[in-house]
């Protein structure tokens, strides 16, 4: 009996989408290549994939009443690509809510600064004005956090809130009253730069975060999400 030639082209395409998809943050973590280039090799696996699911979706009809073999590929072209369908539509509706902003602070007016580019590429560290309207209209809970405490402790307890998050602390700069810390990504070891900064006002302190990932545009909300759980974990 004939194989199809459909069924075998599910079957390498869906195989070839799940291999690359696990392939990608496994180079990503190795250091092999750069996280958006992984990120971006896990989307051509997820591409293939999607090509792999309508393929083996076609390959039914001729493995099965269509008197040719390989109903086993059609189906595991199936199964395969559903599952790649199933994780990007999940990213999808996760990242749904969010804005594609990639820069986030409590301090829209005036955000903390950094000194320089922490990555060493010579972005421009500037706050991009097209991200305000955004940002103001989706994360208004993000504000500036007071405390009670001086400025010097403040700078501490915000360096030790930091750690105890897991972020990696660069630097405490009690001159200018900030802290650098960056956090990586587990999966595509994607870095994002946050910057504390510590102000006095009246009898207490004043205490602002900007989260600034290194690549692409939107993040998923994920620099809103690390700054409120600073602010919750923050001791005031």
């Amino acid at each position: 009996m004939e194989r199809s030639k459909l069924a075998v082209a599910a079957a390498f395409l869906s195989g070839l989408g799940l291999f690359d998809a696990a392939l990608a943050p496994i180079l990503a973590r190795l250091g092999a290549v750069s996280p958006m280039a992984a990120f971006e090799f896990w989307g051509m696996g997820s591409l293939a994939g999607l090509f792999g699911l309508l393929v083996g979706v076609l390959a039914l009809w001729p493995t099965g009443s269509g008197g040719k073999s390989g109903r086993p590929l059609s189906l595991f072209g199936v199964a395969a690509g559903a599952v790649l369908f199933l994780v990007i539509a999940f990213n999808a509706a996760s990242g749904g809510s969010y804005p594609p902003i990639n820069d986030v602070t409590t301090d829209l007016a005036d955000p903390p600064a950094f000194a320089d580019d922490p990555s060493g590429r010579g972005r421009d560290m500037g706050y991009p004005s097209d991200f305000v309207d955004a940002a103001t209209a989706s994360y208004r809970d993000l504000v500036p956090i007071e405390t009670a405490n001086p400025p010097d402790r403040a700078l501490e307890l915000a360096a030790q809130t930091a750690a105890g998050l897991g972020w990696q602390v660069v630097r405490t700069d009690r001159a200018t009253g900030t802290v650098l810390a960056r956090q990586t990504t587990a999966i595509f070891r994607f870095v994002d730069d946050i910057v504390i900064r510590v102000r006095p006002r009246g009898a207490g302190s004043v205490v602002d975060l900007r989260s600034k990932s290194r690549d692409g545009r939107g993040d998923i909300g994920a620099n809103a999400i690390r700054i409120r759980a600073f602010a919750e974990a923050y001791p005031r």
